[in-house]
């Protein structure tokens, strides 16, 4: 009968903390420097506070236009402000009417 005999190595004792260590160091290195990572939070703060101020200026806007369209629904219908808004957005007159430009624009922003 033939035996064989091995010696053990150290570094079969060392391969499971070699293993570990590389896995905690990937991962750590990627929550450091990742798109997410440690690195990136003010970047994503600065992003986070430009788009708070976009969202600001978005209600802002919408609140201006349901506040024009309320005064367009047919309980409220004013036909002063239905004749300006149709007059803005069409750019046209009446063939009687006279029109005096001081130059400023004809229609709204």
């Amino acid at each position: 009968m033939i035996t064989r005999q091995r010696r053990k190595s150290p570094l079969s004792q060392l391969w499971v903390p070699l293993l570990a260590v590389l896995f905690l160091g990937y991962f750590g290195y990627h929550a450091l420097t990742g798109s997410y990572g440690l690195w990136s939070l003010d970047r994503l703060g600065i992003e986070a506070e430009t788009l708070k101020a976009q969202l600001e200026t978005l209600k802002a806007e919408r609140a201006e236009i349901e506040r024009r369209v309320a005064f367009l629904k047919p309980d409220s219908l004013d036909a002063d402000v239905v004749d300006t808004e149709a007059r803005m957005s069409l750019n046209l007159l009446r063939p009687d009417e006279v029109v005096i430009s001081f130059g400023a624009v004809q229609h709204r922003p």
